[in-house]
């Protein structure tokens, strides 16, 4: 669970989460999801690192590690900061699983494109292969080989690689990987939100390892706007003075989730930073019954 107590005039942007590997991680991180093209990146990290932003959440199959890269040698500088003030997260893409050189060329790879000389948290994007259908059991093979390559470049690579943890990892997925293998994840980056929330049995298995949980699409993405305008979370941003994003991002901060905010609006990235107004127990309870479940992202629940 997360820690949101604040010292005084301390923002819950500057609070962070302590991993299972010894390093910490901020709890609100900017999402870089469909932002791509050099002038969007810059534009985008510049505003978000004037709001306080010290943690950026990336992919291979984003398509924008390059830019991010770019954009990192143009603005740390510009804002004072250092390689070590900011925490970067990318993921390995599903067409490299299993196998050995291809899992140590992606991070190769995103480590060349973002410029950097290691990565403080890296994830397996998906539990499935690229190419196989989700009821293959090779889905399973390949990713625990993955996992323990992960290991090894965890243990082994001098540093390159701070953490390492997964992304749309079921309690299936999740014990199978406990069972199987040496290293717990530091992390599982699942979708989090009124609509979509995940089961008691996922939380309870990433509070028994020490696995921290971290919401994407926690305003319910930008392809589906319908969770902002439920009248629900707008009845309790109203109650509260507050607009129904900070609304949704404190619900996900107060369930002990970290999250992933995407905007490419200034404004707006802005916005989603001042997180300190908490909601009361009734209104997370009011959240919590809303009354729908609709996953927005991807579903790995057929992945075997």
């Amino acid at each position: 669970m997360l820690c949101l107590d604040l010292a005084p005039n301390q923002r819950i942007i500057d609070l962070k989460a302590t991993l299972n590997s010894g390093h910490e991680m901020p709890v609100i991180t900017l999402g870089t999801y469909q932002i791509t093209g050099r002038p969007q990146i810059l534009e985008t990290l510049d505003a978000a690192f004037k709001a306080g932003y010290r943690s950026i959440d990336t992919a291979a199959v984003y398509r924008n590690e390059q830019e991010i890269g770019y954009a990192l040698r143009q603005l740390l500088p510009k804002h004072g900061l250092k390689r070590e003030d900011i925490f970067i997260t990318t993921k390995l893409a599903p067409s490299d699983h299993g196998d050995e050189l291809r899992v140590t060329q992606a991070v190769t790879t995103s480590l060349q494109y973002l410029g950097i000389s290691y990565i403080d948290l890296y994830l397996i994007h998906w539990p499935g292969a690229a190419g196989y259908s989700p009821s293959d059991p090779c889905n399973y093979t390949f990713r625990t080989n993955t996992w323990k390559h992960l290991i090894k470049l965890y243990n082994e690579g001098k540093g390159i690689i701070r953490s390492i943890g997964v992304s749309n990892f079921t309690v299936g997925h999740l014990s199978q990987l406990l069972r199987d293998t040496s290293i717990i994840p530091a992390v599982n980056q699942v979708e989090f939100h009124p609509h979509f929330q995940q089961s008691k049995e996922l939380t309870n298995i990433a509070k028994k390892n020490g696995i921290i949980l971290q919401a994407y699409s926690p305003l319910g993405g930008t392809a589906n706007p319908c969770l902002l305008k439920d009248p629900i979370v707008s009845h309790v941003a109203h109650s509260n003075k507050i607009t129904p994003g900070q609304t949704l991002l404190r619900y996900a901060l107060q369930r002990g989730y970290a999250v992933v905010p995407k905007s490419v609006t200034p404004s707006r990235i802005e916005e989603n930073s001042r997180l300190e107004k908490e909601l009361s127990q009734e209104d997370i309870n009011t959240l919590n019954n809303i009354g729908r479940r609709d996953k927005y992202a991807w579903n790995p629940e057929p992945v075997m």
